[in-house]
């Protein structure tokens, strides 16, 4: 399965779930008498509204369970190639059901259709909630399982679901922000994934979960718990297998450069920081072109990371990757997108530290305007950019633009903030300042 981007669900309930369930129980009468309510029988009336899916649903829906759920089963994959993560996910529940219908609630196979339904509901639909639910539910099941005697075959299948379920259980924890929780459950996927491989003698043909995403995993926990020098050993050996399995120059480098970059910012080492950012950048120039999203983005990092060192001999090379990043957005995404508008920004806060506040002041006017129409004329972005441009007017002598600029700012802030809060304080003071 291939991760769309994950989000944090706003609800914990489960109404696809809630929903098949019901079916489900519906499910339980002899074959004869449903009705189709899990598939649709051949006798049931036809609209000229029923789509593709009811019309192969009604053409199987007189077969026996173990031909529903190799069905569903296959029917699954499809639709994840089609990138219809919806639909895959209530497939992925009508496999729960008949399992649960063929095999019984304690038994393994439910217990591993389970765990390819939470592994659904993080990859699929970004819904860590749910996924953590139904990956207990699994869990409970397959633990008690294991300590019974089974074959080989068995035993395989039952670490894979394990290796799965606890890799959900990790991922989830770690995007709700539990990185303890995250790194004690994938290292439970990793001990999995050791046992597996010494049953089947290294040969995982099959599992969802690479060791590669394991590996990744394991390290993004590991700084999720401030683990820095664990989280650096994860990575360079996530790294490694990339490099051992596909090339120095492979796409796939490019986010592992990334992260391995902020951890070493994190451990004051920038020197480390550059150079892997630097690589990210040659990536991305091959795989993408200069002007592209996506060297834009790295070069606003490289930017960052040159400036974070506090190196003056890196000023030159901070100003050169900040306006290659500015110019391959606003190319790319154009001169009112919020990207280019954040990096502008950014650089402009750059120009300020080092003294260059005549240029930060015009390009922070010169992109005004565009924040009015991207953010509105009330918003929190204009009045940031309105008090960067004042104190920038005040710090050199230009009290009476300082104070209009001010005030302005104040006007927005009061409306989105308040009178009393510290940012509407702060630009009161400045302007009290200006007056004296």
């Amino acid at each position: 399965m291939q991760a769309n981007p994950i989000r944090i669900p706003t609800v914990s309930n489960d109404t696809d779930w809630d929903f098949c369930f019901n079916l489900s129980q519906q499910s339980r009468t002899p074959e004869y008498q449903q009705t189709g309510e899990l598939y649709p029988t051949c006798e049931s009336e036809e609209s000229e509204e029923d789509t593709t899916v009811q019309k192969e649903e009604r053409a199987t829906g007189l077969c026996f369970p173990k031909e529903k759920l190799a069905h569903s089963q296959k029917k699954v994959a499809q639709l994840i190639k089609e990138k219809m993560n919806t639909q895959a996910n209530r497939e992925l529940i009508r496999c729960v059901i008949l399992s649960r219908i063929i095999f019984g609630e304690e038994h393994w196979k439910c217990a591993q259709a389970l765990a390819n339904l939470a592994y659904g509901y993080l990859t699929l639909r970004g819904l860590p909630a749910q996924a953590k639910k139904h990956a207990e539910s699994a869990k409970n099941t397959l633990l008690t399982w294991k300590g019974k005697t089974t074959s080989n075959e068995e035993k395989e299948e039952i670490l894979k679901a394990l290796v799965m379920l606890y890799y959900t259980l990790g991922v989830a924890w770690l995007l709700q922000n539990h990185g303890r929780e995250a790194f004690l459950s994938l290292q439970k996927a990793d001990r999995n994934m050791k046992e597996l491989k010494e049953l089947t003698k290294g040969d995982v043909c099959g599992l969802q979960i690479s060791e590669e995403d394991l590996t990744i995993a394991l390290g993004r926990a590991s700084l999720g718990i401030h683990r820095l020098n664990l989280a650096l050993a994860y990575f360079e050996k996530a790294i490694g297998n990339v490099i051992a399995a596909k090339g120095d120059g492979t796409s796939e480098l490019i986010r592992l450069y990334k992260e391995i970059a902020q951890i070493e910012q994190l451990r004051k080492n920038h020197k480390q920081a550059i150079q892997y950012l630097k690589q990210a950048y040659s990536i991305c120039v091959s795989s993408f072109t200069e002007i592209s999203p996506q060297t834009a983005e790295v070069g606003a990092l490289l930017a960052k990371a040159y400036a974070m060192s506090g190196d003056p001999q890196h000023r030159d090379a901070v100003e050169v990757y900040f306006i290659k990043s500015i110019n391959a957005y606003q190319a790319t995404l154009g001169t009112k997108n919020r990207e280019t508008l954040a990096i502008i920004e950014e650089f402009c806060n750059w120009l300020a530290q080092i003294g260059k506040k005549q240029e930060a002041y015009r390009l922070l006017k010169a992109s005004l305007k565009s924040q009015v129409i991207s953010y509105g004329d009330c918003s929190e972005k204009v009045a940031e950019t309105l008090y960067n441009m004042g104190t920038i007017c005040f710090a050199k002598g230009e009290v009476r633009k300082a104070n209009h600029l001010l005030r302005k700012c104040l006007m927005i802030q009061i409306l989105i903030y308040g009178n009393d809060h510290s940012k509407s304080r702060e630009t009161k003071n400045l302007l009290t300042l200006i007056q004296r």
